[in-house]
């Protein structure tokens, strides 16, 4: 791709002051004490606590494209505390104290986002207004009201997750139909391709080598083969998140499933003044097939959400970035969220994939015989949590470890495979199916829907 075609990538891609001309290519054999391929926020987060820890560590940085290509720097600008896996979970296989330490760890890494980047001279945009989730029906309702009290049942009060009334998410949002919600502050938004590029930045002016339009052809402990060269490493991190199953022998170790945006053009005030979102609150509703939207800097809405298909064999594409049914329906959706955006104009969609485990858990490992560590899967909460993920690949792989990131429940875990196709296909196509029609029938009765509770039941959630 040219730079003007990287352009064409996202939103953000098309707005930010950067001609995002790529970095050297790899162009012989490269010994270093940490190779790390993939240049997204969990390469670049790991590679910069390793080298702000330690500046004699060797980093060298491969990449097939440029750093932000992927989810990094297309996802919706949400630096949250979310995490795909319930506390209730993370429990059973690590005990109580070291779930709530875990989101614990999540809540504080959301500001530790924003002031590394201010240190740096990032301007991501981040401003933390929190996370609206509002409720428009009754069966959505029951499921916030739900949340919030499981929440406190972990010790999490209002000043964590706290459950508002209609006048309350009004006073936030004019969302239509609004009949409650909840609100957390622990989110904030961003412009997602300005913090990985500028991340990409600071790693540099530390000594770490990036070569974009570098594709690992295999990645094994001790080294990444290249067509270029080979990257010989004490350790090597996988960094790859929905791209994983393009590198040799982990085909089933992710399912890239896509997420696909739109985004209005800048809002005139008087728009602004009827919709709310002063603080640039992140906002979705209670749906089981997940929308997100944010307030963006320059004015415009940005607004994205699941319902693109599985792509059989784990294939990605980048035909698959751009859909027009899925596309129409999140204007859709965003228009019946909020009416007064009949008449305004889309000026951008597109897409990307991201990663999904077999369980949704995330993990972060290291194995300290072959040098091999790996962070991701992390179902679309990446921002924040690959900041996490990063900070701790960088504490195992130095073997220093004083804030015990290495006992978090995400640490030292695999999940399984994927089925083979095509009941991989079936499987995960399946689920898109279930949580919209357990949307259309919330929807008409307002009754919780059994189908998708049986789901989350199913995987332990």
């Amino acid at each position: 791709m040219s730079p003007s075609a990287y352009r064409g990538l996202s939103l953000w891609h098309d707005t930010i002051d950067d001609d995002l001309a790529p970095r050297p290519a790899l162009s012989s054999d490269l010994d270093v004490d940490v190779a790390i391929v993939g240049a997204g926020y969990t390469g670049l987060w790991t590679a910069y606590h390793l080298v702000t820890a330690d500046p004699s560590i060797r980093v060298a940085v491969i990449e097939k494209e440029v750093a932000g290509f992927g989810a990094s720097g297309r996802n919706g600008g949400w630096c949250s505390a979310l995490f795909p896996t319930s506390l209730k979970r993370m429990a059973a296989e690590r005990g109580r104290d070291a779930a709530i330490r875990m989101q614990q760890r999540l809540h504080e890494t959301v500001p530790e986002v924003g002031r590394i980047a201010a240190e740096e001279g990032i301007d991501c945009h981040f401003e933390q207004g929190g996370y609206l989730s509002v409720a428009r029906n009754q069966a959505q309702l029951e499921r916030v009201r739900e949340d919030v009290a499981d929440y406190a049942s972990w010790g999490f009060g209002p000043d964590d997750h706290r459950l508002l009334d209609a006048g309350e998410v009004r006073e936030i949002a004019a969302v239509s139909d609004a009949l409650g919600g909840s609100w957390t502050p622990h989110c904030a938004a961003i412009n997602p391709v300005r913090l990985v590029r500028g991340l990409a930045r600071a790693v540099e002016r530390r000594g770490v080598v990036i070569h974009e339009r570098t594709t690992a052809v295999d990645v094994h402990g001790g080294r990444v083969v290249t067509p270029h060269g080979t990257v010989r490493a004490e350790h090597v991190v996988l960094a790859t998140e929905g791209y994983t199953p393009t590198v040799a022998g982990r085909r089933r170790a992710i399912a890239p499933v896509y997420s696909l945006m739109t985004a209005t053009e800048p809002l005139t005030p008087e728009i602004w003044a009827q919709i709310g979102l002063e603080k640039r609150t992140t906002f979705a509703d209670n749906r089981h097939l997940v929308v997100y939207g944010q307030r963006t800097r320059d004015g415009r809405i940005a607004f994205g959400g699941r319902g693109a298909p599985y792509h059989y064999g784990s294939k990605v594409n980048a035909a698959f970035e751009r859909d027009a049914r899925v596309h129409l329906m999140l204007r859709r959706i965003l228009l019946e969220l909020f009416p007064v955006l009949r008449d305004v104009t889309f000026t951008h969609a597109w897409g990307g994939n991201l990663g999904v485990p077999r369980d949704w858990f995330p993990s972060v490992r290291h194995d300290k015989r072959t040098g091999l560590a790996f962070a991701g899967g992390y179902v679309g909460d990446g921002v924040a949590t690959s900041a996490l993920a990063g900070r701790t690949l960088a504490a195992m792989i130095r073997d220093d470890d004083p804030e015990g990131l290495a006992t978090l429940p995400w640490a030292g875990r695999t999940s399984r495979p994927w089925e083979p196709e095509p009941l991989r296909w079936l499987g995960v196509n399946a689920v898109t199916a279930i949580m919209s029609s357990a949307d259309w029938s919330e929807r008409r009765t307002g009754r919780p829907s059994r189908a998708a509770s049986a789901f989350w039941s199913a995987i332990g959630q």
